[in-house]
């Protein structure tokens, strides 16, 4: 799936809720689903730095593709994390790094964190960008 379709499939996912409290358990739920980092992986070099929740992101470059596993010790910044390696593991580093994560703002999101939530999004996308930026330089 391209980057485009996973967006729009997430766009129409949540424009199902009316309610933000509907969106925030979803955003939960989704959670559950993540991919999850290997405990091994669990390591203080793979803590997103400027998030104030514990965030683990893993990247691993496979046939020119980027894929991400993650983890997070409180529930919607799991949530938040699941939806980025939705939408960016399986990319390549250029589609990665061009992508302005409009899905983000398009289903609401940026409008109902907190501002240490907000940062700490920031901080994922930035974060995935530079392993992506990393791999790109690699080859």
């Amino acid at each position: 799936m391209t980057l485009a379709e996973i967006e729009n499939e997430i766009i129409d996912e949540f424009s199902m809720f009316e309610e933000w409290m509907e969106k925030y358990e979803y955003l939960i739920e989704l959670g559950k689903d993540l991919p999850l980092i290997s405990e091994a992986d669990k390591v203080d070099e793979n803590l997103i730095k400027g998030c104030q929740s514990r965030v683990w992101l893993h990247a691993e470059h496979k046939d020119g593709k980027v894929v991400f596993t993650a983890d997070s010790d409180a529930i919607i910044t799991k949530g938040i994390i699941s939806l980025l390696v939705r939408a960016f593991s399986g990319q390549t580093p250029e589609v990665i790094l061009k992508s302005e994560v409009n899905f983000i703002k398009e289903i609401g999101l940026t409008d109902h964190l907190s501002p240490t939530r907000s940062n700490g999004l920031v901080s994922m996308v930035k974060q995935m960008k530079n392993y992506s930026l990393a791999y790109l330089k690699s080859n």
